[in-house]
């Protein structure tokens, strides 16, 4: 069995998967809403506790039997990079990637914590070269989350990006997908190809300012514009469109975003036009995303389920499906190592 912990910036996910067969069997499951400081904000002692007991009482109330956790860091607050490397031996690799990593981290490597994955080895082109994704996370981020899940009694076995479990609920093996996840704070965005990150990018464009644009246009309160982005989203046939026209200049800032990723990846990297884009994260769902962002980018836009691959007793499952754009980074994460 094997557990993933995805702390948000408003709420808490927790998943406990055991393989079976092909895929995964779903041992325990729970969200929490949560509005505190989390590892990537606060600054104070003080916030560690209430963060720390809120994971506690997630762990208990969906009866995850593992303390071993996995947990993921902020796409924002970490660094990821697609290196080119010559044809060289795994150990020369992790060698080289030191070297590399200095020119790459904006932040002192004595400082950071780096991990390197193989993606693809090249050996027909007229230059035999392997391509390397370089992840590097700052010391004192992980130590952060590693004494909160610690303060909730558990251990951590292990720490990834979220865009690398992602991936690994979402993106299908054999083809080259967008994922896009809609966080409160950030839109991370993220090519993956054989279900593997190859590049990512973070904007600080999401769910939160949707919201605010609401308020603003509306002249109403924050917690209102919330649920009216929440219930009409961008349709243009509720509330007399008033609601999708507040939202529509700040979605379009992603959709241009989103736009700059792909080309950039098949500009600078050389890679294959995605053919679909998978999105996740809590305002996913919001009406009218999926149509708005298929008619701007001209490409599929599906709802990723990180479900595909799990099985359940039908009522967890039916009670799941609903959440199920919430629960991509925590799925991925349980999935690791199985």
């Amino acid at each position: 069995m094997s557990v993933g912990l995805d702390i948000g910036s408003k709420s808490i996910k927790i998943v406990e998967l055991s393989p079976e067969g092909g895929g995964f069997k779903l041992l325990g499951s729970g969200v929490l809403g949560y509005s505190g400081a989390t590892p990537d904000n606060f600054l104070e002692e003080s916030d560690i506790l209430p963060l720390s007991d809120a994971i506690r009482k997630l762990h208990k109330e969906a009866r995850i039997s593992s303390k071993d956790i996995t947990i993921s860091l902020p796409e924002p607050q970490v660094f990821t990079r697609l290196i080119k490397l010559p044809s060289l031996s795994d150990q020369e690799i992790a060698s080289a990637v030191k070297w590399e990593a200095e020119q790459y981290i904006p932040i002192p490597l004595a400082e950071a914590v780096v991990q390197h994955q193989i993606l693809e080895r090249r050996e027909s082109g007229p230059v035999p070269e392997v391509l390397v994704l370089l992840v590097a996370a700052p010391r004192v981020l992980v130590e952060k989350y590693v004494k909160v899940v610690e303060g909730a009694g558990l251990n951590v076995v292990a720490v990834e990006t979220e865009m690398i479990p992602l991936a690994r609920s979402l993106a299908p093996e054999g083809r080259v997908v967008l994922l896009v996840d809609f966080g409160a704070r950030s839109t991370d965005i993220a090519v993956a190809k054989n279900a593997q990150v190859a590049f990512s990018r973070s904007i600080p464009t999401a769910g939160e300012a949707f919201s605010r644009a609401v308020s603003q246009v509306l002249s109403i309160p924050y917690q209102q514009a919330e649920e009216y982005k929440r219930v009409y989203g961008l349709s243009p046939s509720q509330l007399e469109g008033k609601i999708r026209v507040a939202i529509e200049p700040v979605f379009r800032v992603v959709a241009d975003e989103i736009k700059k990723a792909i080309h950039f990846y098949q500009s600078d990297e050389k890679g294959e036009a995605p053919s679909s884009v998978i999105l996740s994260g809590g305002t996913a769902g919001m009406p009218e995303a999926i149509s708005s962002l298929t008619k701007i980018l001209g490409v599929e836009v599906l709802m990723g389920n990180p479900f595909s691959k799990v099985t359940a007793d039908a009522e967890s499952l039916k009670s799941l499906i609903p959440y199920a754009p919430l629960y991509a980074i925590a799925v991925g994460l349980a999935q690791k190592g199985l």
